[in-house]
């Protein structure tokens, strides 16, 4: 009786207790994919490092058949009480006796199920020679590794594996480590890896199925093998090529070569993310690893680069340096995702991709905005907790403050910096402190008094800039979409150019608010007659973007900034900056939406893309709103945003020509998707003519893969007068056998304007015809005129949405369909349905999304007092054609 009350005392635990730490797991598992079950044995060498009568360690969804513990002297110790606990996911064994301190193995025999729910060890199917067979694959960050086989999975507790499988002898197996020898008995294969070096549980691997391979060895003598589907491994060459070159690129910037003799990347037809960085073999849903010129759009190249340049660095920035604990998450995907964009630009500069970033910081910022955000080092009491922090804070807010600090730093000393931290932290693991600690060692600069405030606290500043007399003032207050007020304050690295980028000035706004004497900063007099004196002298802060914060400016330099951009005197950065922070100001109901639509005017001959995207950005989420607000103005404001994409649309053409640039065929690509969702009357009309030449000839070049998206939208806003296009659009979907061609389909058909076609397309989603996988693809492009329905239909799917998909599939359906509303009525009543139904998987993420709700409401509100002032506003730039 007293042995069981101790064991209760282990029961909701958010840590596991630290008396048996692991250093070793031999691993041995058999897999029967027939079944779709696997059965298993670890040795688990264990150092005890306090005496006690229970070891606890993880398990979840596992039949344990038997457990012992032998001790260093070789005696075997069987445990009295062996007792899972489903709801902690522990396995706990109680002793008679006392376990003493000391090196002793941890022997379990256990079995499960290959689940279907793209986590742990788990099924997913394939096609070989047209019949339908099981693979399986694993998936263990964060918290998964317990599903496979029991463990201490916890970020910390770093072992080394030795892992072991049985297998049909005709599949392919892969795992962190090279082969080291295998034997075949019959139709069983038994595969022997070599033994990893320490690594952390969430990074396990294992892909067992058909696989074609090519490899190529970089200088340091690294094997790199990339496992494509069969018949497919064309598809797989850039993706290797990026690797290859990604390697070379870190082990030169940290200074530290990558530690494991082999890296494998693989595609599989079944994966809940783009990518997973296991340690030695990197696991990728197909249409993020396979590329081909004929298939593949410009888009899906560069994402491409930057996830597998993404997935490479975390070698170093996670594998090799690991967060302690899923708070420090950021460290992880932070610093990927930063390095990835860097990793980019050396490879392909021509591509600007730095530019591009900005659209990366973009969603952090908007994330950022509410108030039910919450700071980079979330706090995670319970693993479970850790799913929502997969998010844009972490990733996208994570690396626009990682920027910021390079910026202020210098490259040359950051760079420094972290090939220090890697050396002093690899094999082990790390805080954010530790981090800051070593900036501050290296530089003499305090790095943790500046960095706590972007890390600690959510939200980040908007900064009013006034002018008078030459002197500049400057105060920062907490930017929230909602107009309240928060009470943050930060220490802003503060960058400033007068009139010109010859003339820079930075400083730290320390204190919430602050006067610079900018006297000698302005052209004098002498230097420049009157009229160039009035050009010169508007002022930019926050140059180039590069640090996470809001700019307003007072109506003076506002009105010189406008002409700076019309005169050409802005770099790319700063004007897509200065364009988007208009716009959140706008959301935020601190600017007029009169004001930013005579912004966006002055934008209208732009021909750069990051530039133009952002506008096409900007258009959609204005007439998102302008619907509910002043629906008569709908068609006007349609109008305007397609006369300011004409320019673009004449000058760009359907077809590509040769030597034409990569960041051209990205523009050409949105630019024509937007036309196409504005029902432009001659876009739909080209594409509708370019879709039929498609259903002709697959292989026409009368449509490319840049404009088909653009094609399929035209096709699906004309389906509520006839079937036949979206009849088309399906069966191009059943007939595809590339994972790019379905990815276009799906990111289209809901675009329809027809109540009925979307539902029916709505179900076509969530069928067995869409793997569970890709409905991340089609929710998205629900159309403005379906959410109501969409909304409907959710719910009454509520119980068979939540029963199919997991947590993090699940915040799809909630972001997609719920954050598209407009009304306090409407964040009423969703409120109202999730009362009963929220999980803790997407508690969070429904917040957000009501929130989003109540802010464009709010939006809605202040609209409408500009009713006549945008009627006769949007009257006068149609007429400017």
């Amino acid at each position: 009786m007293d042995q069981k009350q101790n064991i209760e005392q282990f029961k909701g635990q958010p840590r596991l207790p630290k008396f048996a730490i692991p250093k070793r797991y031999d691993l041995y598992l058999k897999l029967d994919l027939s079944a779709c079950t696997f059965s298993g044995l670890v040795h688990i060498n264990l150092s005890i490092v306090e005496t006690t009568k229970f070891i606890v360690l993880n398990a979840c969804e596992l039949v344990v058949h038997q457990v012992f513990f032998t001790t260093s002297l070789n005696h075997r110790i069987t445990p009295c009480d062996v007792v899972l606990n489903g709801n902690d996911e522990i396995l706990m064994l109680g002793f008679e006796q006392v376990l003493g301190t000391g090196e002793g193995v941890l022997s379990i025999e256990f079995s499960g199920a290959l689940n279907e729910q793209l986590k742990g060890l788990y099924k997913c199917t394939y096609v070989d020679k047209g019949v339908r067979k099981n693979m399986a694959v694993t998936q263990f960050e964060a918290l998964q590794a317990r599903l496979c086989f029991p463990c201490w999975d916890e970020p910390a507790l770093k072992a080394t594996f030795k892992i072991t499988l049985d297998l049909p002898s005709e599949l392919i197996a892969l795992s962190n480590m090279p082969i080291n020898d295998e034997k075949i008995n019959g139709n069983v294969k038994t595969v022997y890896f070599e033994e990893s070096p320490k690594m952390s549980t969430y990074l396990v691997a294992i892909a067992v199925g058909l696989f074609d391979h090519i490899e190529e060895t970089t200088a340091d003598g690294i094997k790199v093998g990339v496992y494509c589907p069969v018949g497919k491994s064309d598809e797989g060459k850039f993706a290797l090529e990026v690797a290859v070159k990604s390697l070379d690129i870190f082990t030169r910037y940290f200074s530290m070569p990558y530690p494991l003799p082999k890296l494998d990347m693989v595609a599989v037809p079944e994966f809940f993310g783009g990518g997973m960085e296991n340690y030695g073999l990197i696991i990728y849903r197909e249409n993020e690893m396979l590329y081909t010129d004929s298939r593949s759009t410009a888009a899906r190249k560069q994402r491409l680069t930057i996830v597998v340049a993404h997935e490479v660095a975390h070698q170093w920035f996670g594998n090799l340096v690991t967060m302690e604990w899923w708070t420090h998450l950021w460290l992880n995907e932070g610093f990927a995702t930063w390095i990835s964009y860097m990793a980019t630009d050396i490879m392909f500069p021509e591509w600007k991709i730095w530019t591009q970033f900005l659209q990366e910081i973009n969603g952090g910022l908007r994330l950022d905005a509410q108030e039910k955000s919450h700071p980079i080092e979330m706090e995670i009491q319970h693993g479970h907790e850790v799913d929502e922090a997969f998010d844009a804070i972490g990733y996208k807010k994570g690396s626009a403050v990682i920027r910021m600090l390079q910026e202020y730093i210098g490259d040359e000393t950051f760079q420094k910096s972290l090939s220090f931290y890697i050396r002093r932290y690899a094999w082990s693991n790390a805080r954010t402190e530790d981090l800051w600690s070593v900036l501050s060692e290296v530089t003499g600069i305090q790095v943790n008094s500046m960095m706590d405030s972007w890390t600690k606290q959510k939200g980040y500043p908007v900064i009013s800039v006034k002018s008078k007399d030459h002197i500049l003032e400057f105060e920062q207050s907490q930017f929230l979409l909602s107009g309240f007020h928060g009470d943050g304050q930060w220490i802003v690295p503060i960058t400033l150019c007068f009139g010109s980028y010859d003339r820079i000035k930075s400083f730290l706004l320390e204190s919430k608010s602050e006067n610079l004497d900018a006297s000698e900063l302005f052209p004098t007099s002498d230097e420049k007659n009157e009229d160039e004196y009035g050009e010169a002298s508007w002022i930019k802060v926050n140059i180039g973007q590069s640090g996470f914060y809001r700019v307003k400016y007072g109506d003076e330099l506002d009105a010189r900034l406008r002409k700076a951009i019309k005169k050409g005197f802005l770099s790319v950065t700063d004007k897509y900056g200065i364009l988007d922070d208009r716009y959140a100001l706008c959301v935020a109901c601190e600017q007029s939406l009169s004001s930013l639509l005579l912004l966006m005017d002055v934008y209208r001959k732009e021909s750069d893309y990051i530039i133009l995207s952002k506008v096409i950005d900007v258009c959609y989420n204005v007439l998102e709103v302008l619907r509910d607000a002043i629906p008569e103005l709908t068609n006007a404001l349609k109008e305007n945003f397609i006369n300011i994409l004409l320019c673009s649309a004449k000058k760009l053409g359907w077809e590509s020509t040769p030597g034409e640039s990569h960041l051209t065929g990205l523009m050409r690509g949105e630019v024509f998707m937007a036309l196409a969702a504005f029902d432009h009357a001659k876009t739909h009309e080209q594409a509708m003519h370019r879709f039929q030449s498609f259903l002709d000839d697959r292989s026409t070049e009368f449509l490319s893969p840049d404009t088909k998206r653009a094609a399929y939208i035209a096709v699906m806003r004309n389906a509520n007068t006839s079937r036949d296009g979206f009849e088309s659009l399906l069966k191009v979907y059943r007939d595809a056998d590339a994972v790019q061609e379905k990815e276009h389909v799906l990111r289209t058909m809901a675009s329809t304007p027809s109540p009925d076609i979307l539902v029916e397309v709505l179900n076509f989603f969530i069928s067995k015809e869409v793997r569970d996988q890709d409905i991340v693809y089609g929710l998205p492009g629900i159309s403005l005129e379906g959410h109501e329905i969409a909304w409907l239909w959710m719910k009454e799917n509520w119980n068979f949405i939540i029963n199919k998909y997991n947590g993090g599939l699940l915040t799809h359906f909630i972001r997609d369909i719920i954050s598209p509303f407009c009304s306090n009525e409407k964040a009423d009543e969703v409120e109202e349905f999730f009362e009963s139904r929220v999980t803790s998987s997407f508690a969070m993420n429904l917040k957000q999304s009501i929130e989003q709700v109540r802010i464009k409401a709010r939006l809605v509100e202040s609209i409408k007092q500009e009713r006549q002032p945008l009627q006769d506003l949007l009257k006068q730039l149609v007429c400017k054609g």
